[in-house]
């Protein structure tokens, strides 16, 4: 009978204790209020629908919310340009345990929100637009408002901030260099000088004559470039989330701005730098730069050196998807970092 009530009474300190705030500080959010209900109403499971007002009419934009912490509300913006947000579900894994808020968003034109499939709206300063639309809407400010890009969200985060870093409290750049002219002299002067001779050669032919819908151009990459620089996990296992992202690409949307090559950059942010204004930036900054990246790890760390307040977070392991194939020093990092901002220790 005493090794029942022993038993009961440390099962009972257990349940108290997931109830706690597991961060160590009274600051932070108890499972209770973390999953708390926070709209009236039917519940959406955190969905909510922006609307984004334009000359050419209103468009909805989709945002789920997972969690709730009053002071760090993290917004993600995903790559591409023209992937959706589900490749950032890996974060549900993680940043929950950490009792950080985080939210999904689909940029226009891509997954859950509207597509006018208009080029026009592919335009980087009207996506900066945009990404104030929806901090507005989801009520974000500078006292709990960080804001992750990641690749092309990287270019549109650096973007934002330049315009709008008085509604931050933090910003991350993840796997983004802040030139993409010299994005493109990495990509040619030295990941394509790691393929073999003449897998480059045919690649460069079938580039040279336009075929990229060529299924042979697929066929080269995915092992020699994809597997090796995107996501350094085996083709075949590469996890479901990566897989639909890719799937929905928008290639409309990839290839004005981007263009149809791997190797560089021949679209609308063909000329996008930002070098020499990313001394203004005060916010705290993480920047998160991987050794096999097809981005330059030694420029991800000199923007930790350019901005105000920079920290620069290396994933030896990884790649570009870096939260997929470096987890733990990623997600390890990230939560550090957001929790440093929040505790004033930056």
């Amino acid at each position: 009978m005493q090794n029942i009530v022993i038993l009961f009474f440390a099962f009972s300190m257990l349940l108290a204790a997931c109830g706690e705030n597991t961060s160590g500080t009274n600051a932070g959010p108890t499972l209770q209020s973390y999953f708390a209900h926070t709209e009236p109403g039917v519940q959406t499971g955190g969905v909510k629908i922006v609307t984004l007002k334009t000359d050419k009419g209103d468009f909805n934009l989709w945002t789920k919310r997972f969690g709730n912490n009053p002071r760090i509300k993290l917004l993600l913006l995903q790559g591409g340009p023209g992937c959706t947000h589900e490749y950032w579900e890996c974060m549900e894994s993680f940043l929950p345990a950490e009792g950080i808020e985080f939210i999904y968003y689909d940029q226009l034109g891509t997954g859950n929100s509207s597509n006018p499939d208009d080029t026009t709206f592919w335009d980087l300063p009207r996506y900066v637009e945009e990404v104030e639309t929806v901090r507005q809407a989801l009520g974000l400010t500078k006292d709990n408002f960080f804001l992750l890009g990641h690749s092309w969200g990287g270019i549109l985060a650096m973007q934002y901030a330049l315009k709008y870093q008085d509604n931050l409290k933090g910003l991350i750049i993840s796997n983004m260099m802040a030139s993409c002219p010299e994005y493109g002299q990495y990509a040619a002067n030295v990941l394509a000088k790691q393929m073999a001779p003449e897998v480059l050669t045919e690649i460069r032919t079938i580039e040279a004559k336009g075929d990229y819908d060529n299924p042979r151009y697929m066929e080269l990459l995915l092992p020699n470039f994809y597997a090796k620089h995107v996501c350094r996990i085996p083709l075949e296992q590469w996890p479901d989330a990566v897989n639909r992202a890719f799937d929905k690409l928008n290639h409309s949307l990839y290839v004005t701005m981007q263009g149809p090559s791997e190797f560089g950059i021949a679209g609308r942010l063909a000329k996008w730098d930002v070098k020499d204004r990313l001394p203004s930036i005060k916010v705290p900054t993480l920047s998160i730069g991987a050794t096999h990246d097809t981005m330059d790890p030694e420029h991800m760390k000199w923007i930790s050196t350019a901005v105000q307040k920079g920290r620069f977070l290396l994933c030896p392991n990884g790649s570009h998807m870096c939260m997929w194939d470096d987890q733990k020093t990623y997600m390890e990092g990230l939560s550090a970092f957001l929790k440093d901002v929040d505790a004033g220790r930056f």
